[in-house]
C-alpha cells in the first residue's frame, strides 16, 4: 500500500506560480510511474503531467504544455508540479497519482494509488 500526500495549493493571482508537492509512503517509489490530476466543479477529473519512473519521459496536457513542469526527486520520494503562468482555469483541486509501473501513461484509470487533493485557486 502507498500512501500520498499532497502539499502547496493555494490561492494565487492570475500570473503568478506555485509549487505542488506529493511525498509517497514506502520503498517502492522509485519504481513507480507518477502522476498529476486535476479536477474543477462540475468536471470530470483529466490529466496533467507524468513522469516515468527515471524521471526520463513526460507527458503534459495540452493545456499546460509549456507552463507546467513534472519533476522527481527518488531520494525524497517526491514528486513536485511546478504551476507557472497560472490562469482562473486551472482553478480545480489537483491529484497526484502513483502506478505500479514504470511507464507514465495519461489515463486516470491505469493508476493505483492517489493522494486526497489539494486546491489551487487563480484569481483573475
Amino acid at each position: 500500500q502507498v500512501e500520498l500526500v499532497e502539499s502547496g495549493g493555494g490561492l494565487v493571482q492570475a500570473g503568478g506560480s506555485l509549487r505542488l508537492s506529493c511525498t509517497a509512503s514506502g520503498p517502492t517509489f522509485s519504481s513507480y510511474a507518477m502522476g498529476w490530476f486535476r479536477q474543477a466543479p462540475g468536471k470530470e477529473r483529466e490529466f496533467v503531467a507524468s513522469i516515468n519512473w527515471r524521471g526520463w519521459n513526460r507527458y503534459y496536457a495540452d493545456s499546460v504544455k509549456g507552463r507546467f513542469t513534472i519533476f522527481r526527486d527518488n531520494a525524497k520520494n517526491t514528486v513536485y508540479l511546478q504551476m507557472n503562468s497560472l490562469k482562473p482555469e486551472d482553478t480545480a483541486v489537483y491529484y497526484c497519482a502513483a502506478r505500479q509501473s514504470t511507464v507514465a501513461v495519461t489515463t486516470t484509470t491505469q493508476y493505483n494509488y492517489w493522494g486526497q487533493g489539494t486546491q489551487v485557486t487563480v484569481s483573475s
